[in-house]
């Protein structure tokens, strides 16, 4: 009949069928790949500094000191490196500790935008103060952890996480599927 020629004509061959399934499955999945790699990458970081003898100190060879006071007067905000130089290794501490809970709450899918917003944060006093003389601008890695950090503050974890675990669990609970 006339009808069922028409709905026909309006589906794709399976292999275009096919094709949407991939392209749709790729976007829900876009942002995995980069939440692993934030991940590992800070926590990597975090357990790098922590791990590290010759960083953890007021001055000497590879010290947070020493880095810091090198680039004070290259750096966006002079006052903020002042700061942090009252305690370097406090403030060393500070940021391997961050590090290390952003990455974990980033590969766990846990309180990800969070997480990602510390990322972001930590990303963004980085790109102020020790890659700020980076020349061109894009020699300095910190500039581009800010903006990858961004999409997952913007869309956290949906996928894969723990968070979508909770919602789900509490969709459950509560009964409200919307």
């Amino acid at each position: 009949s006339a009808m069922s020629h028409g709905m026909r004509a309006h589906t794709n061959p399976p292999h275009l069928d096919g094709d949407r399934n991939w392209r749709d499955l790729a976007s829900r999945y876009a942002l995995v790949p980069l939440r692993l790699f934030l991940g590992v990458t800070f926590v990597y970081a975090g357990l790098d500094k922590l791990t590290d003898s010759a960083f953890m100190k007021d001055s000497g060879a590879g010290s947070i000191g020493d880095m810091m006071r090198g680039v004070r007067d290259s750096s966006a905000i002079p006052a903020m490196i002042d700061m942090a130089l009252e305690s370097p290794v406090a403030f060393g501490y500070a940021i391997a500790f961050g590090e290390l809970a952003v990455g974990i709450g980033a590969l766990l899918g846990l309180l990800t935008r969070l997480a990602a917003l510390g990322g972001a944060l930590i990303s963004l006093s980085l790109w102020l103060t020790v890659s700020w003389a980076a020349d061109p601008y894009y020699y300095g890695n910190d500039l581009p952890y800010l903006m990858a950090w961004t999409p997952l503050v913007l869309a956290g974890a949906p996928l894969l996480s723990v968070d979508a675990a909770l919602r789900e669990r509490r969709r459950r609970r509560t009964g409200d599927y919307r």
